[in-house]
């Protein structure tokens, strides 16, 4: 009886949230994101474009500015280029960071923006690369990692999860299109993905009660375990990932040799444009 009125009372708070976890959950106060729409705003104000930290590969590897791997994800390339991002980071970002607070989402927010330099200036080499796309991707991809691994607590958990999984493929595909750096875009959201593994794990429904549950029904582990098993796959994947591309990227390799067919991914050449940034 005691489970069944656990499990009753458990169900009532879940009813009516679509995409919200229980009431108990801490909202944090978002400053973060917005602090990330002044900071992208004032750089793209006082900063000159190539000079001052755009994504270029002969800078990076020969020039020994690996700085340029981070800044430039704060540069823009046009008032239009800027406005959309800040508003999809406003959009995306404060939501996760009431939720998850400063820490987590910064984490995330930075790792998928260096993710996405790297991949780029894996496979592009004869042109600059500038914006927070790869750090945007990278909370979409949280976002359905998040979902993935906390997936018990969700109701309306698979309108969400197609929900996501169309924004996401609607924005690659859109990737595709000429003088959009579409490698800093997967580059991005497969950090952002695996990082949601890492650093989004929600205890299992009646952890935080377990002091008043009565001892027959109590939670022994924060965690279920298919969320430890994601956590130790998603944190050695990247680890390997970035290992290994770094180790690429200094030594000037050209991932475009290794993998013919990539450069697709980036842009598909039709009789209306041709692709030639590689």
């Amino acid at each position: 009886m005691a489970r069944e009125d656990l499990e009753s009372r458990g169900e009532k708070k879940r009813e009516n949230s679509s995409y919200v976890v229980e009431d108990r959950d801490t909202q944090w106060t978002s400053w973060l994101i917005p602090m990330f729409v002044v900071a992208n705003i004032a750089v793209f104000v006082v900063v000159i474009l190539e000079k001052m930290g755009a994504l270029e590969w002969e800078k990076v590897v020969h020039e020994h500015q690996s700085w340029r791997l981070i800044s430039c994800i704060w540069l823009h390339a046009g008032i239009i280029h800027l406005v959309v991002n800040m508003l999809s980071l406003v959009f995306i970002g404060i939501r996760l960071e009431q939720q998850f607070g400063f820490v987590r989402i910064g984490i995330i927010y930075l790792l998928s923006g260096f993710g996405g330099s790297v991949l780029s200036t894996l496979f592009i080499r004869n042109s600059i690369s500038v914006g927070a796309s790869g750090a945007l991707f990278g909370l979409l991809g949280a976002m359905l990692s998040e979902l993935i691994t906390n997936w018990s607590i969700y109701s309306n958990k698979a309108a969400a999860l197609v929900t996501l999984v169309v924004i996401v493929v609607l924005n690659l595909g859109l990737g595709i299109l000429p003088g959009v750096d579409n490698f800093a875009h997967i580059g991005g959201f497969l950090t952002g993905f695996l990082l949601g593994f890492v650093l989004l794990p929600r205890p299992q429904y009646g952890w935080m009660e377990r002091r008043n549950l009565p001892a027959d029904v109590r939670v022994r582990s924060k965690y279920k375990p298919y969320q430890y098993v994601l956590w130790l796959v998603s944190l050695a994947l990247l680890v390997a990932g970035f290992t290994v591309g770094l180790v690429m990227l200094f030594r000037g390799v050209n991932a475009s040799n290794h993998c013919h067919w990539c450069h697709y991914l980036d842009c598909v050449p039709t009789d209306k444009w041709t692709c030639n940034r590689t």
